[in-house]
């Protein structure tokens, strides 16, 4: 089957855009429940199984679009930012066997994908980029996740406007997906700090917010309903999908 957005959230998301969603068609119960229908659907049919298609480096936009949050201006990431990123550490915890605090330089030596693939902003316009990292399983092979583990979760160094801190999150099949990886270069260069430098995450089967950067932290847990308002992430909290398929 062809990948395709099951979009019946086409409407609301796009009037949405990437700012707060906070207008009628959002706030309209007969929308959301049919939002949550076709979220449903759309993972189960298209989600897991299909590839983003891949370009060639002809197609690929050299100025790539930066979105999102403002870059981080605190003093922890202007710390980071100052030293080049030596003193990050990911952490990689939660409910798993072998708990992981890896450096910038141990992700670089496990860096094996090399892509260029297109992202789908939910603002409707898209870009092209070559994105290099590793794929998200297997940092998490490090790590062994239990028994108990359904769901990844991305803690980010950004925050919006109010100080809620952006978060994502993953089940683990999708996370397995070969094109689920910690991007750590762009265009052949690494990750600038309005790109999410030092690591973002980077799905291109799912729309551009779901695509999280500046990565503080991974959690493996069972569930993600105890953050914030409980729906797996920072624009999932505010009305949009939470798998977000394309």
């Amino acid at each position: 089957m062809k990948r395709a957005l099951f979009l019946a959230s086409g409407a609301a998301i796009a009037l949405a855009g990437c700012s707060k969603a906070s207008n009628a068609l959002n706030d309209n119960q007969t929308i959301r429940r049919a939002l949550s229908s076709a979220e449903s659907l759309n993972h189960t049919l298209i989600g897991t199984h299909g590839r983003a298609k891949v370009y060639s480096d002809a197609d690929v936009d050299r100025e790539f679009r930066v979105n999102g949050f403002d870059t981080p201006s605190d003093s922890s990431y202007a710390r980071l930012l100052a030293d080049g990123f030596s003193s990050y550490r990911l952490p990689v915890d939660g409910l798993v066997e072998r708990p992981q605090k890896l450096t910038l330089a141990e992700l670089r030596t496990m860096r094996s994908y090399d892509e260029a693939t297109r992202h789908d902003c939910v603002e409707g316009w898209s870009a092209i980029g070559r994105w290099a990292g590793v794929p998200l399983a297997s940092v998490l092979a490090l790590a062994k996740p239990s028994q108990s583990a359904r769901y990844v979760i991305f803690h980010c160094m950004d925050r919006a406007s109010d100080g809620t801190p952006y978060y994502e999150s993953l089940d683990l099949t999708q996370a397995a997906h070969p094109q689920t990886v910690l991007a750590l270069d762009l265009n052949g260069k690494p990750l600038d700090a309005d790109h999410g430098a030092p690591v973002r995450l980077r799905i291109p089967t799912q729309l551009g917010y779901k695509s999280a950067k500046w990565i503080g932290r991974i959690e493996v847990a069972a569930d993600f309903k105890h953050l914030f308002a409980g729906h797996g992430g920072y624009w999932e909290d505010q009305g949009y999908e939470w798998y977000a398929g394309i």
